[in-house]
């Protein structure tokens, strides 16, 4: 990806305080839901954030976690795998985590397959 540091989607970054509070879980949850690839978050803010577009009416996007196991199966790092979501992918026509959020769920992780 050549845009990198210039993602299509501007979103605002959560922190874990921010998670537990927006999920309603408690922290050991919140972990549970990260470690079993339900969201990803990064530490480039600074401090470890998760991208607030991957949650959706106080739950993560359910049609996240199937993406982000098809992206890290194909060798992708955490960052990258956001950076994948937030930036704009020709072949969608749209940022893959837009259409996720549109429930194009199949045509995303279609791409993401042929990325392997």
């Amino acid at each position: 990806m050549t845009e990198e540091s210039v993602p299509a989607v501007e979103t605002a970054w959560l922190t874990m305080p921010d998670l537990v509070e927006v999920l309603g879980e408690p922290l050991g949850r919140v972990r549970r839901l990260l470690d079993d690839r339900h969201l990803i978050g990064s530490k480039r803010t600074g401090v470890f954030a998760v991208p607030e577009v991957f949650v959706v009416d106080g739950a993560p996007l359910g049609s996240l976690r199937g993406t982000i196991i098809v992206l890290q199966d194909a060798g992708f790092s955490d960052d990258e795998v956001i950076d994948w979501l937030l930036a704009d992918e020709e072949s969608i026509g749209a940022a893959p985590i837009e259409a996720l959020r549109r429930g194009r769920k199949a045509e995303v992780r279609r791409v993401a397959q042929t990325l392997a």
